[in-house]
């Protein structure tokens, strides 16, 4: 069988913890931030993690 390549667009934009999840950042932190209320902006920044439905699918495509 032939190895599965790493999707990079997708590696780039996800990682993998020690313990095996994945995490990415939040969207809605590029432009517009004038409106957006201090907090908006402060809930966006930092990493959560990849949505349960969508975890198989992004760990295929990272070659996991």
């Amino acid at each position: 069988m032939p190895k599965n390549k790493t999707h990079k667009g997708t590696a780039k934009r996800v990682r993998k913890t020690g313990t095996g999840k994945l995490m990415r950042q939040q969207a809605g932190l590029r432009h517009r931030l004038e409106v957006k209320s201090r907090k908006e902006k402060r809930d966006l920044s930092g990493t959560v993690d990849v949505a349960k439905p969508d975890v198989k699918r992004v760990n295929k495509l990272l070659g996991h």
